[in-house]
């Protein structure tokens, strides 16, 4: 990635599985006039990621290294709501037939 504002092809490198509990995260940010409720696309041992479209207004609000506040919703009847700090870790653009035109947004729930 050549900064912080730029959009990297796929570099991920460990291999993906569903998540098990996990099914959604919703967050603001400023200068997004509305909250943002995304499905867990899926996840790793090192984080997880959202599927987000490029020309939606919340991808240029985005930026690798950003920490929000995210609520992170359980399936149906599986547990309780989380509310956790997270950082986006990477910002992937999607492949041509895998995601194309969206942007794989991983993030990283930070230990406090």
């Amino acid at each position: 990635m050549n900064d912080n504002n730029s959009i990297d092809t796929d570099r991920r490198v460990e291999s993906r599985a569903l998540p098990d509990q996990i099914h959604s995260v919703q967050f603001t940010k400023q200068g997004l006039d509305m909250t943002y409720q995304f499905k867990i696309r899926n996840i790793s041992t090192k984080g997880m990621c959202i599927l987000v479209r490029q020309g939606s207004q919340v991808i240029s609000h985005l930026k690798v290294g950003d920490i929000l506040d995210m609520k992170y919703y359980p399936e149906e009847g599986k547990g309780a709501i989380d509310q956790s700090k997270t950082e986006i870790i990477h910002i992937s653009k999607g492949k041509p037939g895998w995601f194309e035109g969206h942007c794989l947004v991983g993030l990283s729930i930070l230990k406090t």
